[in-house]
């Protein structure tokens, strides 16, 4: 199997080329049914019974997959590969921040400095999930222990974090000020086009509308979006080193998990479970990420991970420098002083 990370750079040059006409096509395919599944849960909602809100729970599943979807739009829009054109990238981009509660030019300064980072020891908190190495965590506090050890609890993780995370932590741009005024001009941007498209929808929907529907689609699909987050980097056999051990190709290549899910969750969430040729290749449209996998198939081996696996990820929360992998709190517990030791 041909793992050469610095290798790979360039056989995947060729793929970095946004198809304006796809692009278009992946955002009606997007928009349209997402807009359809709203206004079904809208209809079902003003029906208001026990099996019309069921179905409106049924309903917010895949609505809630779209809004990640659409994410994802905004995703590429950040990394310049949705479209050909910067203009056209950074404006649907910044529309799309409006409807996924994401001040789009902020984002994409924090995410750009995790593809930098991403498994680097020595610059960790950039756009990443709080990670900290055994031995750093057993010099801790008992106080600091505990804030980490809430951090990690999964409610916490994927339920209460993605949601103040977007409805609330994207709301001010903390820490943006030392960057200028572009991240206070992208966030409180957004927050006006946000109060202006609730405004509308409460006009003509209603309030339980915007508060039933439009609120639990954004909360859910954050959630999706940082399980997906997670997963993608949190797994066992991921890769952390410090400089200069540390190299980006080889971070991104074993840093980044190949998230193998059915095909019809794979189109859902943008293919962004092909995240080591992403990390690897960041100007790869994700339309076409499955034709990277196609003509090498060897990639396919690299950090894979199935469903039922990426479930155990859950409970890894340390990382532990001597067997250089993940680990639980409960397997931290049983390492020596000897075997913690930087």
């Amino acid at each position: 199997m041909t793992t050469n990370s610095k290798k790979w750079s360039a056989k995947l040059a060729p793929y970095k080329k946004a198809d304006n006409g796809r692009a278009l096509i992946e955002s009606i395919a997007t928009i349209v049914p997402l807009v359809l599944l709203w206004i079904g849960m809208w209809k079902l909602l003003q029906i208001g019974s026990v099996l019309s809100l069921t179905g409106m729970l049924l309903l917010l599943l895949p609505a809630s997959g779209l809004m990640v979807r659409l994410f994802i739009l905004q995703h590429d829009c950040g990394h310049g590969s949705m479209f050909s054109s910067k203009k056209a990238n950074d404006w649907f981009g910044r529309l799309l921040g409006v409807f996924t509660f994401t001040p789009y030019d902020y984002w994409r300064r924090l995410h750009a400095g995790h593809h930098a980072t991403s498994g680097d020891l020595d610059r960790r908190g950039m756009g990443d999930i709080d990670t900290l190495t055994v031995s750093e965590y057993k010099t801790m506090s008992a106080g600091k222990k505990v804030l980490y050890r809430l951090y990690r609890n999964p409610f916490v993780m994927f339920g209460l974090g993605p949601a103040y995370m977007f409805l609330l932590r994207h709301r001010i741009p903390v820490g943006a000020m030392k960057e200028g005024l572009a991240g206070w001009i992208s966030t409180l941007a957004t927050n006006a086009g946000i109060l202006l498209i609730s405004a509308i929808v409460i006009k003509f929907a209603g309030l339980s509308a915007f508060l039933f529907i439009q609120i639990p689609i954004v909360v859910l699909g954050a959630s999706i979006g940082v399980w997906l987050f997670y997963v993608q980097h949190q797994y066992e056999a991921t890769y952390w080193d410090v400089r200069p051990d540390w190299t980006h190709e080889h971070a991104a290549l074993h840093g980044s998990s190949f998230y193998d899910l059915p095909k019809p969750i794979m189109w859902l969430t943008g293919n962004i479970g092909i995240h080591h040729v992403h990390h690897l290749s960041s100007r790869i449209p994700f339309y076409t990420l499955p034709k990277v996998m196609k003509a090498y198939p060897e990639l396919k081996e690299i950090g894979r991970l199935k469903f039922r696996e990426s479930l155990r990820c859950v409970k890894l929360a340390l990382w532990d420098e001597n067997s250089k992998q993940m680990i639980s709190f409960r397997d931290a517990r049983h390492l020596t002083p000897a075997t913690t030791a930087a």
